[in-house]
């Protein structure tokens, strides 16, 4: 029965601390996580708002090509004029 008292004790006195610290310990942890993670996902949403125009670039090559032809139609025109 002493024995019993005894183990009692060290679980009040050393087992329950121990796992309230290393409990809190997590949470803290978790919580740092949490707010790491939200952080992630603002500036994510404003990457993605930058990126918005990406689309469009293909529309600007075929555009710049239509021009690199109509330039060059240009420039042999001039030269078959002098």
């Amino acid at each position: 029965m002493v024995l019993w008292w005894i183990a009692n004790a060290v679980g009040l006195v050393v087992v329950i601390p121990l796992v309230v610290f290393l409990a809190d310990r997590l949470i803290r942890e978790a919580v740092a996580i949490k707010r790491y993670a939200d952080e992630i996902l603002l500036h994510g949403v404003g990457i993605t708002g930058n990126l918005d125009p990406v689309p469009v670039l293909n529309e600007t090559a075929a555009l710049s090509a239509r021009v690199q032809g109509d330039a060059v139609a240009y420039l042999t025109a001039l030269r078959r004029m002098v």
